[in-house]
């Protein structure tokens, strides 16, 4: 598979030291393939060194693609594309030296040869705190703490694919749901009676949720709800029916600037990082003898 050693980031965000896929940077130009239609490619080379078509076929599969025509053509862009920084890494001769990732994987030595090369030979400037902080006035929303809620519900359990079990479970939540509107306090009392999930020991208790934490149609059921409100319908999930109550509901906050602007870094530093590497790539490509595979479109190489 066509792919850079991907350094290991510990959860960060993802920053120009990130070298994974690089030469997938290129903005590859639109050469869209007709559905189930293989393009016939003529001999791809760079500089005289010819791709090997059933390399190029193994590379395919690399490339989900809506049709095979265009998978096989993303795989021999990317390994021209691959074939052309190594050119220019030989010429450079660059020192090889494999790096591991924390699970223990080692780079190819071409791997490390291009990812050398691009550290070398692409400068990408870090971002400023001014350029951080206009990218999180324009983005206040991105940067909120996620909602909390205390939450307690009745699951009546059935089989999605039991027909019969899932209208009998639907008339059973409807029932409760109609005794609880009326009688909201036994709640706890119902759940711990009724309830198939785990949480009915707690009186139904779910504790505290974040997105995340249940299924959609729970959580999509939570945010229409006020405090201390019971669903009148059970809402329905894959698992059965729940009869919901809403305890309690703490509002996202907005996360302060000094909390995200090492996050923000990381984001604008691979933005910036990914362009460079493309328009580095197009600047080679002008200046190689390509054949089979068009890098560079009408336009020539893509430098802004």
């Amino acid at each position: 598979m066509v792919t850079l050693f991907d350094k290991a980031s510990n959860g960060a965000a993802p920053s120009r030291a990130t070298m994974k896929d690089s030469y997938s940077t290129y903005q590859e130009p639109d050469t869209r393939v007709p559905p189930n239609a293989r393009p016939v490619l003529d001999a791809v080379s760079v500089n005289g060194v010819e791709i090997a078509e059933s390399d190029i076929l193994a590379e395919a599969q690399n490339h989900p693609a809506e049709n095979p025509g265009a998978a096989i053509l993303a795989a021999a862009r990317a390994l021209a594309v691959k074939e052309l920084l190594l050119q220019r890494a030989r010429e450079r001769q660059i020192a090889v030296s494999p790096e591991s990732d924390a699970e223990g994987r080692s780079e190819t030595d071409e791997d490390a040869a291009i990812r050398r090369l691009i550290e070398e030979e692409v400068a990408v400037p870090s971002a400023t705190a001014e350029e951080c902080l206009r990218f999180y006035e324009n983005n206040r929303a991105k940067f909120r703490s996620e909602p909390i809620f205390q939450a307690s519900h009745i699951l009546i359990a059935a089989d999605p694919a039991d027909e019969q079990a899932r209208a009998a479970a639907r008339g059973d939540a409807e029932r409760l749901a109609k005794v609880l509107a009326e009688h909201p306090s036994e709640f706890a009392t119902m759940a711990r009676t009724h309830s198939a999930c785990p949480s009915a020991e707690q009186g139904g208790n779910l504790g505290q949720l974040t997105r995340g934490s249940t299924v959609a149609e729970f959580e999509r059921a939570l945010a229409r709800m006020a405090e201390g409100e019971i669903t009148a319908r059970p809402v329905e999930s894959r698992f059965g029916y729940h009869i919901i109550r809403l305890e309690r509901r703490i509002a996202g906050e907005q996360l302060p600037f000094d909390f995200v602007q090492q996050r923000i870094a990381g984001w604008l530093e691979a933005s910036t990082w990914s362009k460079a590497v493309s328009q580095y790539i197009a600047i080679l490509a002008a200046d190689a003898t390509i054949t089979g595979i068009d890098l560079l479109g009408a336009d020539g190489p893509l430098v802004q």
